[in-house]
């Protein structure tokens, strides 16, 4: 007899069943602002989507999306809703690209951190080492919890990655500044030019009153490739490159560019290379994204060196066409704007002439992966080629700098070169030091970060007042639903881009949605934080909702064939008196309901319903 497993409607069932809310790393409510928007309600949308996010303009924008991943879209008809460009749509209207400078604080008020914008202070001072996402999240949540914050910035500009990597022509530096100042503008203080180790210690603030340290640095150190010819002229560092052309200041590169490595800040120095012209052209360029996987950062690598005006950019990956975990629009763009992909090729040696760079020498790679599917790249013998160059980036992934800690600063460094941190509450080993986003995790994407900073916030404010004191709450509410009739004909609304012959210099690739295409795209949705919830006291188990249901959910079993775990097992002893109870049931496959309410319509005794699930995190007193 086949076995099915079920289990009961309770706060992790709902949970996982909102999955767009489930894969976003802060919990968006992605769904419900893709609803407000179908309504016509815009303000209402980007309140919910600035609700849990600080960043909530600049990831409209370059957001890895990890919600249009799960979502139930894409699983039922392979096209998800396009969840990023939605959230653009709302913050062009009324986020921080929206308003002047003196209104930047505005945005604040659609904040739902627990906290508010006018909390009773703490007396407690926290100091926040650099002012990327992770770190200016932290300030953020941790302000609205009356806690003084002091950023601690090793650059002269604040933003960490985002101003120093994330290139123009994807996220505009005035709209990284406005989300900062909206954040500073919080009674946030930060200090410029501070890098740790270098102009201060860990002991140095607490010696300055420090009541707890948040270390937010990242991973700005590019790793090192140990073959032969690596210290001649004409090697460049891709993270050095990039922080220079972020900056303004002039990178010396030749006509033939070759950019090494697999991921996103390759993909971004690529395209922003492509961009940057000689002086004569007056274009000023730089860039790197938020880093996914290697591969896509060897994409933008390639396309950055065309954009600094190279003639050839070529992008040499040990990874196969196929094997390319870049996202494929980012690959395509990046070969639209004329970047060179070599690919299942790996750097044996550096060619040079009177100390000056001449050429890559590669063999094929006959695996990148080894039987365990470890990263342990192997190579066919006797199959090396040459490919001419004159500037090669190298671009083979990021670690950190830990040569700041000392012995009395009690952290630990994992083999992996991470800081040591609690998982559940980004704790360190020192006492009242906490760390995230890069430095504690390794290279991952912008929103990541952003839910390090807010994990981080909780657990400095229960360390600092001695309890827990956030809280979740949530509900699920009952109301009558009804899906518009083509909601399952609309086909998914690309984001427009830029028409390939004007994209030169910082102009945005990327163009938002018009209303038409916003409005349409937002009708696709499912509607996933409403759920069907069934009445065991009505249900006549007619049979009615699987006959009529279009996506097969339903089926009659009998009710020996449920597999229940320990929690199943106690809700049907409460409901039976037994745990081996006889007779039929129905059971739903939840991953393919579409909403659609035709169970509804067709259940003739009203045991099924729709109930709107929320929750949210308050602060208690």
């Amino acid at each position: 007899m086949k076995q099915f497993k079920v289990r009961p409607v309770d706060l992790d069932y709902l949970r996982e069943n909102f999955n767009c809310n489930r894969g976003c790393p802060v919990n968006t409510k992605a769904g419900v602002y893709v609803q407000a928007i179908n309504n016509g309600d815009y303000e209402k949308a980007y309140a919910i989507a600035r609700g849990p996010n600080p960043f909530a303009t600049i990831c409209g924008r370059v957001c890895a999306h990890s919600c249009e991943e799960v979502c139930r879209k894409g699983v039922v008809e392979k096209d998800p809703i396009s969840i990023r460009a939605l959230k653009r749509f709302v913050t062009e209207r009324f986020g921080v690209e929206a308003r002047s400078i003196l209104a930047l604080g505005d945005t604040l008020k659609y904040s739902t951190a627990p906290g508010s914008l006018d909390p009773e202070k703490t007396g407690k001072r926290v100091a926040i080492i650099g002012s990327g996402p992770a770190g200016l999240s932290c300030a953020h949540d941790l302000a609205r919890l009356g806690h003084a914050c002091t950023v601690f910035e090793s650059q002269r500009v604040a933003g960490g990655m985002l101003t120093l990597g994330i290139p123009e022509y994807r996220l505009p530096r005035d709209l990284i500044k406005r989300e900062i100042e909206a954040i500073l503008s919080m009674d946030v203080n930060i200090r410029h030019n501070s890098k740790l180790g270098r102009d201060f210690k860990l002991s140095d603030l607490r010696d300055e009153g420090f009541h707890a340290v948040f270390i937010a640095i990242g991973a700005h150190m590019t790793r090192e490739l140990s073959i032969p010819g690596v210290e001649l002229d004409g090697v460049i560092s891709g993270l050095d490159f990039l922080l220079n052309a972020n900056l303004g200041y002039r990178v010396e590169l030749g006509e033939k560019v070759i950019v090494i490595g697999g991921g996103n800040v390759a993909v971004d120095v690529a395209r922003t290379v492509r961009r940057i012209g000689d002086e004569s052209r007056g274009v000023r360029y730089g860039g790197i994204s938020e880093t996914r996987e290697d591969i896509e950062a060897a994409l933008d690598m390639a396309r950055t060196a065309l954009r600094m005006g190279a003639h050839d950019v070529t992008m040499v990956m040990l990874e196969s066409r196929d094997q390319m975990p870049a996202w494929e629009w980012e690959v395509e763009e990046a070969i639209n704007e004329g970047v060179n992909l070599v690919c299942s090729k790996g750097p044996k040696s550096i060619l040079g002439k009177e100390g000056i760079v001449t050429g890559l020498e590669t063999r094929n790679v006959r695996s990148v992966f080894d039987e365990t599917g470890k990263f342990n790249p192997s190579f066919y013998e006797e199959s090396e080629q040459v490919i001419e160059t004159d500037t090669i980036i190298l671009s083979i992934g990021q670690i950190s700098d830990f040569s700041w800690i000392s012995e009395d600063d009690e952290i630990e460094v994992t083999p992996f070169g991470l800081l040591r941190v609690d998982p559940q509450t980004l704790a360190t080993t020192a006492p009242g030091v906490y760390a995230g986003g890069d430095v504690a995790f390794g290279p991952r994407i912008i929103i990541d970060a952003v839910a390090d900073g807010q994990k981080a916030a909780k657990s400095i404010d229960a360390y600092l007042q001695k309890e827990i004191r956030i809280r979740t709450h949530w509900t699920s509410t009952k109301i009558d639903h009804q899906m518009t009739d083509d909601f399952d004909l609309t086909p998914r609304q690309k984001p427009p881009v830029m028409n390939i012959g004007r994209r030169t210099g910082i102009g945005e690739v990327e163009t938002p949605y018009s209303e038409e295409q916003a409005l349409k795209e937002s009708l696709r949705c499912y509607k996933c934080n409403i759920n069907t919830i069934f009445s065991s006291t009505k249900c006549i188990l007619c049979g009615g909702c699987a006959d009529i249901c279009p996506e097969s959910c339903f089926r009659l079993i009998d009710i020996q064939q449920i597999h229940a775990d320990e929690k199943l097992k106690r809700v049907i002893h409460e409901r039976y008196g037994t745990v081996q109870p006889v007779g039929s049931a129905i059971i739903k496959d939840e991953e393919r309901c579409t909403r659609c309410g035709l169970c509804v319509k067709r259940c003739p005794t009203g045991a099924i319903f729709m109930e709107r699930f929320s929750e949210e995190e308050i602060l208690t007193k």
